[in-house]
């Protein structure tokens, strides 16, 4: 069974930064692990560490096992995970189908096959082939990046802010989506703002407060928590 290990990352932008103060974390296939907090609590900086587009100072990342050269996002995408960053996360001057073939820039013996697997999983993207990503809906254009980001079959799939600028329902449809990712084995982990939401469809919660884990926990524990509900998810009652 796939799993990500992080121990004890440490790092920022910088030689002297250090956003994120010492994470431990395990991610297993089929989880979907949320990460949640306050503005800069340094939760995006934490997915770049993990994805090898920031060298942390201190620690690593493992995948089955297996450590990830310290700030190599090609090594990453290599040993099987998936970066989608919460912008510019597709070319929006190139159609649908170029967008996917550049996501399958490693594969290219298997590019008509991999282009196809995905248009077999987002079928919405079928009749838009020939469409600019730029003229896609913002649901829709979250659907192809993650489209994209499978196109490596990664084991790992990172996501940073999949629902931001979504309407309620378009939200929804992408969070259906990435729960169905995580139950056909991938290990996903993903940064949301719509705390509530993300817990609601997650099956982990971290709660990252200052650079550090503040809870580790089932997301229905977290939605249970008086504390988490009133600093995080604005003291709503869950039912």
């Amino acid at each position: 069974m796939t799993t990500l290990n992080v121990r004890d990352i440490r790092g920022g932008y910088g030689s002297a930064d250090e956003i994120v103060k010492g994470i431990d974390l395990e991610v297993k296939a089929r989880d979907l692990a949320v990460i949640i907090g306050p503005n800069g609590a340094g939760k995006s900086t934490f997915l770049k560490l993990v994805a090898g587009l920031l060298k942390p100072k201190t620690g690593h990342v493992e995948i089955d096992g297996r450590h990830l050269m310290p700030g190599s996002a090609q090594d990453a995408c290599e040993q099987g995970l998936s970066f989608v960053p919460q912008e510019r996360n597709v070319f929006q001057s190139l159609t649908v189908r170029e967008n996917l073939e550049m996501g399958g820039y490693l594969v290219r013996s298997e590019l008509k096959s991999r282009v196809e697997a995905q248009l077999e999983r987002f079928p919405l993207l079928k009749p838009r082939l020939k469409h600019k990503a730029g003229n896609l809906s913002g649901g829709q254009r979250q659907v192809l990046a993650m489209a994209v980001a499978l196109m490596t079959q990664p084991k790992v799939l990172l996501l940073d802010e999949p629902t931001a600028g979504l309407s309620p329902a378009a939200a929804d449809e992408v969070f259906d989506l990435i729960r169905e990712l995580a139950g056909q084995g991938l290990a996903i982990l993903m940064v949301e703002q719509n705390a509530l939401l993300a817990l609601e469809y997650g099956t982990r919660g971290l709660v990252l407060v200052a650079g550090r884990k503040l809870r580790d926990a089932s997301a229905s524990d977290l939605l249970a928590d008086d504390e988490v509900r009133h600093l995080f998810l604005g003291g709503a009652q869950i039912h």
